[in-house]
């Protein structure tokens, strides 16, 4: 007996508690999140065949100059012709000529890379972008609704009276509307950052670019062969997908590729900002480099909707669409090094960098996230000048390319740095110690790049040659890529048209 009336009584305690943790209007249930952060491995160690391995450096100048239609050749002489110094006194980078073990494991690796078009366009960015994509599988990553009272909306101070920058917390309360977050995982040693998007409830793993303003996506209209590894984009599968009568788009690059298709409309959510009837861009026809490569899936534009390439009508990119909906009309990139990162709509999320944001007057005129940097410093050395510079902040360019006299400035400090002609950029023993490099964003703010950041890759299977993260271009316009974001978190304002960066936690 005494072990039933055991029994009763745990029966009877039992049905007490689910009694008492049952949900009322008085105690509704309360959600809960889980964030599992990625650990990187200490002891782990590149395979010698992996993609960022031998060449990595040397492909992702090359896609840098495709996108923008940049002809590759100038560089090696623009660095040289730095050295004169127009912009500020700086030791030209010497140069190393083909030979030995590396030469053999990159001989023909430029050509094929260049191809036959290599070298036309324009000297001055243009629209277009390159498609990375195909994240293995990323979750929505939560953060704080937190953001700066009077920089992320359109009527705040920041930039509204013209002037350069400005200094501001970010610990108030988002307004209300939506927030949308997702995931960017870096994928290829940080050649690219991919992250999940839902169009017709379809999830694609794309490429976020604020360099260019199409959103085209990879699909079942395009041949078999080029859809093979790709996750690709079935129309007939949306219940709300609507083709644009005769709107079509075309995007080239300077050595020849591209892509093109039809447009249609369907409903895409980023981490649950959503637009109901977004331009979407179905490639017909894609080039070879782009089916080759199984990583791209397609490319989500942020840049400003001018750059858009649909035809006869230029569509809104994602941004503009969703802004009147979002809590801020701001996106913030927060790209990491070998580690996952997050993109964010409508809130700044200020436990993600050190200090306050600085906000710099953007130059829309050309369609980019523009702005003024004329001055750079290397290392603790004096600051120096470069009469006119103008730079963009560009999630879809992997390396940071400046001017060739900020180039040189750098390079000089680096022992065993040289102008490799075998690969097409500059080199150094991978083991150098690299100094921090400080560019100007909107002339008050100097934006920190970790020396480590800057080591991009090994152009050897001995990695003991690496090749930088920071390039020249022979171009006007600085393109301030992934190598620069992972040292800096970057809040785009479209309220305003103001950029705010601060250093990463």
């Amino acid at each position: 007996m005494p072990s039933l009336l055991a029994l009763q009584a745990f029966l009877l305690l039992a049905l007490v508690t689910f009694v008492l943790a049952a949900p009322s209007p008085h105690n509704p249930p309360q959600k809960r999140s889980f964030i599992v952060e990625r650990v990187p491995n200490p002891n782990f160690k590149r395979h010698p065949n992996h993609k960022r391995s031998v060449g990595a450096g040397t492909r992702a100048l090359l896609k840098a100059y495709r996108k923008f239609g940049i002809p590759p050749g100038p560089v090696l002489e623009a660095m040289r012709a730095a050295g004169a110094g127009a912009a500020s006194p700086v030791s030209a980078v010497s140069e190393k000529a083909a030979g030995g073990g590396l030469a053999a494991e990159l001989e023909g690796l430029l050509g094929d890379l260049l191809g036959a078009g290599a070298g036309a366009g324009a000297g001055n960015a243009a629209a277009g972008g390159n498609a990375n994509g195909n994240a293995k599988s990323s979750t929505a990553a939560k953060v704080s609704k937190t953001a700066s009272a009077g920089t992320a909306k359109s009527t705040g101070s920041t930039g509204a009276s013209g002037s350069s920058s400005n200094s501001t917390t970010t610990n108030s309360t988002a307004s209300a509307g939506v927030v949308g977050i997702v995931t960017a995982t870096p994928e290829q040693g940080d050649v690219e950052y991919l992250s999940p998007i839902s169009i017709g409830g379809q999830t694609i793993n794309m490429d976020f670019d604020s360099g260019s303003s199409d959103l085209w996506v990879f699909n079942t209209q395009l041949a078999a062969a080029s859809q093979t590894s790709h996750q690709n984009f079935d129309p007939t599968k949306s219940t709300s997908f609507k083709m644009i009568t005769g709107a079509s788009f075309t995007i080239s690059y300077g050595d020849g590729s591209g892509a093109a298709g039809n447009v249609g409309t369907d409903t895409v959510d980023i981490g649950g900002a959503t637009v109901t009837s977004q331009a979407i861009e179905l490639a017909t026809a894609v080039s070879t480099s782009f089916v080759q490569d199984t990583q791209s899936n397609g490319l989500v534009g942020l840049a400003f909707s001018k750059l858009n390439t649909v035809k006869p009508t230029a569509q809104k990119t994602f941004f503009d669409n969703a802004q009147a909906s979002l809590a801020m009309p701001v996106f913030t990139a927060d790209l990491r090094k070998n580690a996952v990162g997050a993109y964010t709509f409508g809130a700044i999320d200020s436990t993600k960098f050190n200090g306050s944001l600085t906000w710099a007057t953007v130059n829309t005129t050309n369609g980019f996230w523009q702005f003024s940097s004329s001055k750079f410093q290397v290392g603790t050395g004096a600051a120096m000048t470069v009469a006119g510079g103008q730079a963009i902040a560009d999630t879809g360019t992997t390396l940071m390319l400046a001017n060739a006299a900020v180039v040189n400035a750098y390079y000089s400090q680096v022992t065993g740095a040289v102008n490799n002609q075998t690969v097409g950029g500059v080199t150094f023993p991978c083991n150098a110690q690299l100094p921090d490099l400080q560019v100007d964003v909107g002339g008050s703010y100097m934006a920190l790049v970790r020396g480590d950041d800057i080591n991009f890759a090994p152009v050897d299977n001995a990695g003991t040659t690496c090749f930088g993260g920071l390039q020249a271009i022979a171009s006007n316009l600085q393109i301030y890529g992934d190598i620069m974001f992972k040292s800096q978190f970057v809040a785009f304002n479209g309220g305003n048209n103001t950029i705010g960066m601060a250093p990463h936690q």
